[in-house]
């Protein structure tokens, strides 16, 4: 689900921004920005966010502000040194005749390092990262519920059609079976029309007997109407503990599908093939949609 928070706050005059996007996806993938003075935090940044965010595509960034250069970098004066010593050295022993660009010695290995606070100072930082990221998350929560009670809305729609075109396939089956003996015994009795043999009519009964069980989808109906409801419940927040509500919704909106596809291999009568058509169009909507639910 799609969603974004912020919050910051300040440690010894030094401003902690962070920002939190999320985009839709199956599984949880976070990607963690961090400044280089900052990279300890980020096991226990991915941590919280796991705690709090089980699906979708997190964009983490955080940013200082208002921060001296001394706390971002340091410059190993030892290295530099070495590196000026020995250019000059080259130098004089080819005898040229070039300035020594200190800043483009910078971007040397090993001159510039990311300073680490000390313990103490870590601590208080981990703190307050922690408690501003919490902030955060609350934030992203909250757009995605709104986000959430729209897609619910928009779930229960689906579900409302297909319980439409289920009460139409349960009235419609009924028929299907009175309709087929009736064509039956009239084939038959256009084919023995003009001659002096007759129609069984155990015969006939068996025939239609055996039709009506190999088309039978009264079970396939029960069994999907019995996922509809639990996919609805789970929507209303109704699901078993501990269990996630976008995979749930995921599994039943699979299990529909599977009863549809079963009553469509079933039916022979094209009302109740149209109507199946129909359920399959909307449970392949809900499974786009149920994708986008944590």
């Amino acid at each position: 689900m799609t969603g974004y928070g912020d919050s910051e706050g300040q440690l010894n005059g030094v401003t902690y921004v962070v920002e939190i996007r999320t985009v839709n996806n199956r599984y949880f993938k976070a990607s963690i920005r961090l400044p280089d003075s900052m990279a300890f935090l980020g096991d226990d940044i991915e941590k919280l966010l796991r705690r709090n965010i089980s699906r979708g595509t997190v964009n983490y960034v955080l940013r200082l502000k208002n921060v001296s250069v001394n706390v971002l970098f340091d410059i190993d004066e030892v290295a530099l040194q070495a590196y000026m010593e020995r250019l000059s050295r080259i130098a004089s022993s080819a005898d040229m005749k070039c300035p020594i660009d200190v800043g483009g010695l910078l971007n040397l290995p090993g001159v510039i390092r990311p300073t680490s606070p000390d313990e103490e100072v870590a601590g208080q930082v981990k703190e307050m990262v922690l408690r501003i990221t919490q902030e955060a998350i609350e934030k992203l929560k909250q757009m995605r519920a709104a986000e959430g009670t729209a897609l619910e809305a928009d779930l229960k729609k689906h579900c409302r059609a297909i319980e439409e075109a289920l009460s139409q396939i349960r009235a419609r089956g009924v028929t299907v079976v009175q309709g087929y003996a009736k064509r039956l015994k009239k084939r038959v009795d256009e084919l023995l029309d003009g001659t002096e043999l007759k129609l069984d009519e155990e015969t006939l009964a068996r025939e239609v007997a055996i039709f009506a069980d190999r088309s039978d989808i009264s079970e396939e109906i029960a069994r999907l109407d019995s996922h509809l409801q639990q996919l609805l419940q789970s929507c209303q927040g109704r699901a078993s503990a501990g269990c996630q509500a976008g995979r749930r919704l995921d599994f039943i909106s699979q299990e529909m599908l599977r009863e549809a596809n079963t009553i469509a291999s079933k039916a022979t009568d094209i009302e109740i093939i149209r109507c199946v058509v129909d359920i399959k169009c909307q449970i392949d909507r809900i499974k786009e949609q149920v994708q986008n639910v944590e």
